[in-house]
């Protein structure tokens, strides 16, 4: 039977190292001591309507389940090196909050957290908002469904990953993903996905300039693009466009078709990718 713990503070250094199946309710890690790592080499625990506003207080922990509960901004580094993790209806508001853990599920959370999510595996996340940056670098093994995502330079590095009903605001997406899809989602950003490979998109809308550059493997499936320029920039396609693209640049090989495009640019002698437009627009080649 686990222990409880229940309307409690803790402040000091280490207060519960080393513990086995405890049940936290209304418990509080803050205080003048300022002890950091409060949960550390901890396993089987559950913390319910807990406030953390001190320093690394899940590393290593086997077995966590967090609810309804608060990781304030002085809450740095969160959860690292940690194995079996659910957080749900919790404000995750502390830098660097996750890392280097394993089976995390993350569900109807709020996230505000620059650089979170750097080398996770088997993560999945869903009804949740984040704002970070470097968002999920390096990280294998994704599902998110339902999260709305505002920040520079998230998913980079990324592998094997799945995306469904997203809303990301960002630039340098993606850049050096593998094998990644997207569905039903909205991306906005400069530079989406440069230099990725295997990706594919299915009934997305893409915003900004100069997408999919230098990619190889791409799918486009009945997406749309609005204020796209100089795209598919040495890139390998096969894409299905609905919508204007207002330039297209060089592509390396396979077939862009396109409702309509402004120009396509042909300047380099590598460009053997076909464009196909499929409306009555008017172009220059």
């Amino acid at each position: 039977m686990k222990k409880i713990i229940e309307n409690k503070v803790f402040d000091e250094e280490r207060a519960l190292y080393g513990s086995r199946g405890l049940v936290l309710k209304n418990v509080s890690f803050d205080g003048p001591a300022d002890g950091e790592s409060a949960l550390k080499e901890c396993s089987d625990i559950e913390a319910v309507n807990c406030f953390c506003n001190l320093r690394y207080p899940f590393w290593h922990v086997r077995g966590l389940k967090i609810f309804d509960s608060e990781m304030t901004a002085l809450c740095r580094a969160a959860l690292w090196y940690s194995d079996g993790i659910e957080i749900v209806n919790t404000k995750m508001h502390g830098i660097k909050a996750l890392r280097e853990c394993m089976r995390v599920h993350i569900s109807k959370c709020d996230i505000i957290s620059p650089e979170f999510g750097w080398s996770v595996k088997d993560i999945a996340m869903n009804d949740s908002s984040v704002q970070s940056e470097y968002f999920m670098m390096r990280s294998e093994n994704i599902n998110f469904k339902n999260v709305e995502f505002k920040g520079k330079y998230s998913f980079q590095y990324i592998e094997n990953a799945e995306f469904d009903g997203c809303r990301f605001d960002t630039k340098d997406a993606f850049w050096h993903g593998k094998n990644i899809t997207v569905k039903n989602s909205v991306v906005k950003g400069e530079y989406f996905a440069w230099y990725s490979e295997n990706l594919t998109l299915i009934n997305c809308t893409v915003i900004g300039t100069q997408p999919f550059c230098y990619c190889k493997g791409l799918k486009l499936i009945n997406c749309r693009m609005e204020g796209c320029d100089l795209a598919f920039e040495k890139s390998f396609a096969e894409a299905e466009i609905t919508t204007r693209v207002d330039s297209i640049k060089n592509p390396y090989g396979g077939t862009i078709k396109v409702s309509e495009v402004g120009e396509i640019i042909r300047d380099d002698p590598k460009s053997d990718g076909e464009v196909l437009v499929t409306g009555d627009c008017k172009r220059k080649e």
